[in-house]
């Protein structure tokens, strides 16, 4: 399990970077994509697959341990740095640490609480993910960072039903 939750992760993050440049509804003159997420809010076309990777980060790590979870996070910022160059310094930075802080608050609550654990820390690297990039490349918060949200609200919480699917099924490593 531990290969394909890795694989999912990677995936995620070429998706999130190549869907930001390719798929959308609106397209800005810098060239990124925006999809409707709801009630009116736009976000970037990446915004699900950026979501993903937190959730999928957090099964890695419970599927293979600690090590493994913070080699895909260093493999997973080059990764980030390498598939979009041209936004490389705020993908990158973005990813680093809104993943270091969703491996922060998901291994304390993981043992007791598999499913919130997700879902917090899920939630809290969203938040900081979505600061730190729209902070970097110089978007105004007010505009983007209510779809942002959303966007990565709605795969959180679709996360909870595939979080305790997986708590049932996949043992915990004894490093995780």
């Amino acid at each position: 399990m531990r290969y394909l939750t890795l694989v999912i992760y990677g995936a995620s993050i070429i998706a999130a970077n190549w869907l930001i440049r390719n798929v959308g509804t609106v397209v800005l003159a810098d060239g990124t994509h925006l999809l409707p997420v709801g009630f009116g809010l736009l976000a970037p076309s990446g915004v699900y697959a950026a979501g993903v990777s937190f959730v999928a980060r957090d099964l890695l790590q419970r599927s293979a341990g600690r090590r493994w979870a913070l080699l895909a996070i260093a493999g997973g910022t080059v990764l980030s740095v390498l598939v979009n160059p041209r936004l490389a310094l705020a993908s990158g930075t973005a990813f680093l640490f809104s993943e270091l802080a969703d491996f922060a608050v998901y291994t304390p609550l993981q043992r007791r609480h598999f499913v919130a654990a997700v879902v917090a820390s899920g939630i809290v690297g969203s938040v900081l993910d979505s600061l730190i990039f729209l902070g970097i490349v110089g978007v105004p918060l007010a505009a983007a960072l209510p779809g942002l949200l959303l966007g990565k609200f709605w795969v959180q919480l679709g996360a909870a039903p595939v979080a305790a699917w997986f708590r049932t099924r996949v043992p915990m490593a004894a490093t995780a």
